[in-house]
């Protein structure tokens, strides 16, 4: 495979000096994706379009795009002395600021490449560290990002860049440690890495605190979840005007919201929306966004938000899917959607989709369409979730309907001599007392 240019070529080409400093215009970079042996094209370019996206994200501007067969890796440079000195020409010649891997490499490579094509090297990882920086918003987020951060700079003191943060801040429109993360030794490093857990630790507390006050609540919960820009804040906001901003980018969204939505047959469910999955998500901010993605794990139910507009939907489902078993989550029900079918690119993929899940809904978040059947279905979910149960109680226990009608909705209630007779929805975690008086 050769290269691919992705941006106009007429603008002349430059052979004098090489860029040494971070300038504070758009850094020009060049993006080079290691297909594998057998890799099918298709894939690569998937994976060439995602990373042109996230760098899009970060407020860099792809020049080209180049695909390197690697049926084996050198242990200096990873891709071979020739490969790095032809690449070398292109960074002078195309006046090259920063040349981004697809995939991690680690801090030797990284140093070592650096040296020889005299320029800044990143991979994915610090692509999408530096797009979480930038979003952070809330105390959590940036303590969350701060941490992933170190963790990942601490291998990668000694290089000459760092994160193309060195005097002037980055990538214009990111919020670096910049020269703060040079000046630090390993020591101060791991002592504010020590310290950020223990604030952390605190803030995932306080939220523990939070979800704990919704689960002993009677209102059921949902997380709306799904791959990065598939739709999931705009849901949210169409189903209750939550204002979350919403952007077509990559990752707009970092801090859950959680709102109360009313459905058609009066039941009140809470539903929170999450930080988007992507595959290959770093480990450290895996790791650091712990507390937030378990919004997912607790809840007792999922809307899974599909965009039906990517050329490759069915692989963003199974991303998805896998990052939801690594929370331990698939066992709850879920609805699927697949969105922006205003505008979708394969409908044999929505076709797939429907056969391997049931149900999944046809919606258009941004025309309103499917979102009157999208509440239909949750109401059906939670009916299923629990279903209407009879019980049959002591005159004299009027202690325990207050309790149903704290933690269930009652739809009906008989005074009769045998008892008080309640037909009520009530979640399993509230059903213990009773359990006794069930009437079948």
């Amino acid at each position: 495979m050769g290269i691919e240019q992705l941006t106009g070529s007429e603008e002349p080409i430059s052979k004098g000096k090489r860029v040494y400093e971070i300038k504070d215009e758009d850094q020009r970079a060049l993006l080079l994706i290691l297909v594998s042996h057998g890799e099918s094209e298709q894939s690569s370019k998937r994976r060439a379009d995602e990373l042109k996206a996230l760098v899009d994200t970060m407020g860099a501007l792809t020049i080209r795009v180049e695909y390197i067969p690697m049926r084996q890796t050198n242990s200096a440079t990873l891709i071979g002395s020739g490969k790095v000195e032809a690449i070398k020409l292109l960074v002078e010649e195309l006046s090259i600021d920063v040349v981004i891997f697809d995939q991690g490499i680690n801090p030797r490579v990284q140093r070592n490449l650096e040296k020889e094509m005299e320029t800044c090297v990143i991979d994915r990882d610090e692509v999408i560290l530096q797009i979480f920086a930038d979003r952070a918003a809330t105390k959590e987020a940036n303590l969350q990002v701060e941490l992933a951060r170190l963790e990942y700079s601490l291998p990668r003191l000694t290089r000459r860049w760092t994160n193309l943060n060195r005097q002037k801040g980055g990538v214009k429109g990111t919020k670096g440690e910049g020269e703060t993360q040079l000046e630090l030794d390993r020591r101060q490093i791991q002592d504010r890495v020590v310290a950020l857990k223990l604030l952390l630790e605190k803030v995932v507390q306080q939220r523990n605190i939070q979800r704990n006050q919704r689960m002993n609540g009677n209102i059921p919960t949902g997380a709306i979840v799904g791959y990065t820009n598939s739709g999931k804040s705009s849901l949210l906001n169409a189903l209750t005007n939550a204002g979350v901003l919403v952007e077509d980018k990559l990752f707009a969204t970092l801090d859950p919201t959680t709102r109360l939505v009313k459905l058609p047959g009066g039941e009140e469910i809470l539903l929170s929306d999450t930080v988007g999955f992507i595959s290959d998500l770093p480990h450290n901010l895996v790791d650091a966004f712990k507390s937030t993605l378990e919004e997912a794990k607790y809840a007792d139910f999922l809307i899974i938000v599909c965009d039906a507009s990517h050329p490759d939907m069915l692989a963003n489902y199974a991303t998805t899917v896998q990052v939801l078993e690594e929370l331990g989550c698939t066992d709850k029900p879920a609805i699927v959607l697949a969105n922006k079918m205003d505008k979708v690119e394969d409908a044999f993929a929505v076709s797939r989709l429907k056969s391997m899940y049931n149900p999944v809904l046809e919606t258009s978040i941004k025309t309103g369409e499917g979102l009157d059947a999208l509440l239909t279905q949750i109401g059906i979910t939670l009916h299923e979730l629990c279903a209407t149960t009879t019980y049959l109680l002591p005159n004299t226990r009027h202690d325990l309907v207050a309790h149903i009608h704290r933690f269930g909705q009652v739809e009906s209630i008989d005074y009769t001599e045998e008892g008080i007779l309640v037909k009520s929805r009530i979640q399993g975690r509230f059903q213990g007392p009773l359990q006794n008086y069930r009437h079948d």
